[in-house]
């Protein structure tokens, strides 16, 4: 038997609602509650392609790339309070381990949880790169490239322009990834990816094939060297930043305009604000396409007010009596760019309550405006600022005296922005490739600055840095987001003379390791009955000796699908510690000698589910058989572990 579990696909994670949203559709194609695929493509008909030639992509090795997509993740979570800041309070988290591990463990407890996702996974120029390639042994690779397993070592994998699979291997490292991240993000959530010229086409091919190409958003190019790489025959200054919604029901929001772009010159009763013409300047518009935007609109022209604007209206009457049409200036029929409905909801009694006004022209003839009032405005596909250079970045990080030990780090101003464009208060922000942790600086000043609470999940790989400082990224990454709480907290008791306690300045660092309970290792076909007899003893006690009270619960917490930061309290029930899971919602007792007053203490605050462990009952089959009686007669589902 495999140490493995091994699932199809659509388990990742489980929907169950699939086969009955395809049945409602489709349920002649349905036999026996069984697919009927001859059926389905009858059915469907053209929508169907048949022949072998077909558009997409694929590369060597995409079959191995979805193949680890059907092995669950054996490993865990172990809290690292030591290297943590705020542990007990933040909702924030560092996660020390294989992006791809982590991921997997994340599916349950953040399953659609997430808003927004930036990355800057490697640009494969041809060096190595650390993710292995073995996919169905990615935990045991881990944790012997990670020290935790005794080992020669594990060998990066090559990605050098000269390998015939430069690019597939770089794919088969991404895919499997990206499946993943896209389960976690929220149907209204964001992905943005930087990322250069080496696979910019690929990672375009290979994200429509994971999220469709008709949540593709944009492909923007960012500045990121002002001087360009001159060694080059074109001196390339840019990289790319790929950006893709859920689901077309995603939409990300605008930025607020700087004070050098604020253009709301004027003012009235209701605010600030500029003008535009009303009239749809699109020559592809008008009365022949858009008939129910053109309509008359009637001027007061008695009524002007100091700046020459005049109230308007849909009524004609002696006071509302000068008619204006949707005209262009060679008197062609146009259109109006709001109907009729929107029209009324934006006019006032007079020009200062007014979102709509007329104002003569020079000609003689009166125009239809809006009163423009946005302080928002939308990006553009090219971001160009001088924030967004590579070199802004090393100052940043040299600010904090880490320059030397991290090169070419992400600029915090770029995920600022992907932060702003894509998120509110509370949302999570998830980055699996984080480095130096440059996005967590990015939401803790974007927190700053709107007051918000927004969280952050960071996953880095430790990678050796051959730096007895900093032994690998992972000791970077958190030592940059120490400091710059450290300094953030600083600031605010010098300028503001106070501390913003409701903001979350603070980080769990957690580790990936293996369970703290015994994996079977067992083959299949295993005949050996001294073998089997040895393993069946072994299990009797199946946690791992050195595993401690909140390393288990934090992997019970992780594989019950509960969110690591969910409220958890220990309590006292009978003289025995139990963990009280989201104010009562579950109990967990990690006691390896469970009372019977304590089972019977738990059933009576009736929570959802109970969960202890199973050497607790010490092989008293009756005590267990009347638990879980009791817990059924109690509609709690219990568990033993």
């Amino acid at each position: 038997m495999s140490s493995e579990v091994r699932l199809p696909l659509t388990s990742l994670p489980p929907n169950e609602n699939r086969i009955d949203a395809l049945k409602a559709l489709f349920p002649d194609a349905f036999t026996e509650d069984k697919i009927d695929f001859d059926r389905l493509k009858r059915i469907l008909g053209g929508a169907i392609q048949t022949d072998r030639e077909r558009y997409g992509l694929n590369w060597a090795g995409k079959a191995n790339a979805i193949h680890a997509l059907q092995y669950l993740s054996v490993g865990t979570l172990k809290p690292v309070r030591e290297e943590s800041v705020n542990f007990d309070t933040t909702e924030n988290l560092i996660i020390e381990g294989d992006n791809l591990e982590v991921l997997k463990l994340l599916q349950k407890s953040y399953f659609g949880k997430v808003k927004m996702i930036y990355i800057d996974p490697p640009y494969n120029t041809g060096n190595e790169f650390i993710y292995p390639d073995n996919f169905r042994e990615g935990l045991e690779d881990y944790l012997k490239y990670s020290g935790q397993k005794s080992s020669e070592g594990t060998a990066t994998s090559s990605t050098r322009e000269t390998d015939g699979r430069y690019h597939s291997k770089w794919l088969s490292m991404m895919y499997p990834r990206l499946f993943l991240a896209k389960n976690l993000l929220s149907d209204e959530g964001s992905i943005f990816i930087s990322i250069d010229d080496h696979e910019i086409h690929n990672l375009r091919l290979l994200m429509n094939d994971i999220f469709g190409e008709e949540y593709f958003t944009a492909e923007i190019i960012v500045r990121a060297n002002s001087r360009g790489q001159t060694y080059k025959q074109i001196a390339k200054t840019h990289e790319y930043l790929l950006v893709y919604t859920k689901s077309l029901d995603a939409e990300l929001l605008e930025l607020e305009k700087r004070a050098e772009m604020d253009d709301l010159d004027c003012e009235d009763a209701i605010g600030r604000f500029n003008i535009r013409e009303l009239r749809n300047r699109n020559p592809k518009f008008g009365r022949h396409n858009r008939p129910n935007l053109f309509y008359p609109i009637y001027v007061n022209t008695e009524a002007l007010d100091e700046d020459g604007y005049a109230p308007v209206s849909l009524n004609q009457n002696e006071t509302y009596f000068s008619e204006v049409l949707p005209l262009n200036s060679q008197s062609i029929e146009s259109c109006w760019r709001w109907g009729k409905k929107l029209f009324v909801q934006n006019v006032g009694i007079d020009t200062m309550h007014s979102t709509v006004v007329a104002k003569q022209k020079q000609d003689g003839s009166w125009g239809i405006y809006e009163k423009y009032r946005k302080t928002t405005y939308k990006p553009k596909s090219i971001w160009d600022e001088n924030t967004f250079l590579t070199e802004t970045g090393t100052v940043q990080l040299r600010e904090l005296e880490l320059a030397e030990y991290f090169p070419f780090p992400k600029p915090v101003e770029l995920i600022k922005r992907c932060v702003q464009l894509a998120t509110v208060d509370g949302d999570i922000v998830l980055d699996f490739f984080a480095g130096s942790g440059t996005t967590a600086q990015a939401v803790f000043e974007v927190n700053k600055e709107d007051s918000g609470n927004r969280r952050f999940i960071l996953a880095q790989l430790p990678e050796k840095t051959g730096i007895e400082k900093f032994p690998t990224i992972v000791h970077i990454l958190r030592e940059r987001v120490r400091r710059v709480i450290k300094k953030m907290n600083e600031s605010d008791e010098t300028v503001l003379n106070m501390s913003d306690e409701e903001q979350d300045r603070g980080f769990k660092a957690l580790r990936l390791t293996a369970s703290n309970f015994k994996i079977w290792e067992g083959r299949e076909g295993e005949a050996d009955e001294d073998a089997i007899a040895a393993q069946l003893e072994l299990f009797a006690d199946n946690l791992l000796p050195d595993a401690t009270p909140e390393d288990i619960l934090f992997e019970i917490l992780i594989k019950s699908g509960y969110d690591l930061n969910v409220p958890r309290e220990e309590i006292s029930i009978a003289g025995q510690p139990v963990y009280s899971i989201a104010e009562g919602e579950s109990f967990i007792c990690l006691e390896r000698e469970i009372n019977r007053e304590t089972l019977e203490g738990m059933i009576e605050r009736k929570p959802k589910s109970v969960i202890c462990l199973d050497e607790a009952f010490h092989g008293d089959d009756a005590l267990l058989t009347n638990t879980l009686l009791q817990m059924q007669d109690a509609d709690i589902n219990f568990h033993t572990i």
